[in-house]
């Protein structure tokens, strides 16, 4: 099972460059996260002490024969269950796009962590910019799949916008790690164009 996730990880760049956020002993919570597959590799190859929080019972039921705890609840709900820096690090992946309000859960991430890392995904990427251009259509990659009516993408965003959001909530970027398939050189010094997606490395500013 942790083979087969390796591969995984190389098919998800941003959850390999997550996962070397966590050092032994790390208390690490997973917002959505999904089967658990992610947390189980996290806890028995770096030693971290993990949780997820997940609403759909069949993920949940994934997570618990994967041995993983796990809490069921919406991520637009608040955070209670936890203290105000009861996690050495918070994972919202490929997710904050789907939420009501992405503002409020992005203040609840680091009331709860005492870091976050938040994997983005672009809209502002060159593709998406091409396809709206030329086409005239809602773009459809390998990021975004869906079409605009059965998306569950509803805050669509660009690299930009997040950091101004981030600005606007007070919280600090600590680091940003752009992800691209392609022009690497491109992708680090125009990661709002270039990148398909981000990782932020995030912390309530002090």
């Amino acid at each position: 099972m942790v083979e087969s996730l390796y591969l995984d990880l190389k098919a998800r760049p941003d959850l390999e460059v997550i996962s070397r956020l966590v050092d032994p002993g790390h208390r690490v919570l997973d917002l959505g996260c999904g089967d658990g597959i992610f947390l189980k590799m996290l806890r028995e190859k770096r030693g971290a002490e993990v949780l997820g929080m997940e609403i759909s019972q069949v993920e949940i039921a994934k997570c618990i024969a994967n041995g993983v705890p796990v809490i069921q609840s919406d991520l637009d709900d608040d955070l209670d269950f936890a203290e105000d820096g009861s996690f050495d690090l918070v994972i919202l992946s490929q997710t904050l796009q789907q939420m009501r309000r992405p503002d409020r859960l992005l203040r609840r991430l680091v009331r709860v962590g005492k870091r976050g890392a938040v994997s983005f995904i672009n809209f502002g990427h060159f593709h998406c910019r091409w396809q709206l251009m030329l086409a005239g259509s809602m773009p459809r990659t390998t990021q975004i799949p869906y079409q605009w009516y059965n998306t569950p993408n509803i805050h669509l965003g660009t690299i930009r916008d997040f950091r101004r959001l981030c600005k606007h909530l007070g919280i600090r970027i600590v680091q940003e790690i752009p992800i691209g398939f392609s022009f690497p050189l491109l992708t680090a010094a125009w990661p709002n164009l270039f990148a398909v997606g981000c990782v932020f490395v995030i912390e309530r500013a002090q």
